[in-house]
């Protein structure tokens, strides 16, 4: 696999414009969601899915579960 070379011009990059306070403050940025630690038997089958989907992605296994419930939660509510 190589490396993407990047390449640096001199001069004048084009038309542009600047865009103020486009960004709402790092408060607003992450909503904090209160978890609940539980104690949950997975089948080791399923522990070990979740494990290699979660490597595939680079996140942690747990979170992927947690998404998961969450996205079911969600989708059942009345």
């Amino acid at each position: 696999m190589r490396k993407r070379v990047v390449k640096y011009h001199e001069g004048e990059i084009g038309r542009f414009r600047v865009i103020k306070n486009f960004l709402p403050p790092p408060e607003k940025l992450v909503l904090r969601v209160s978890n609940v630690k539980v104690t949950l038997s997975l089948s080791r089958r399923s522990v070990d899915f979740f494990k290699r989907e979660a490597a595939k992605q680079r996140v942690p296994y747990q979170r992927m579960i947690r998404a998961l419930v969450d996205a079911y939660a969600e989708r059942e509510k009345l």
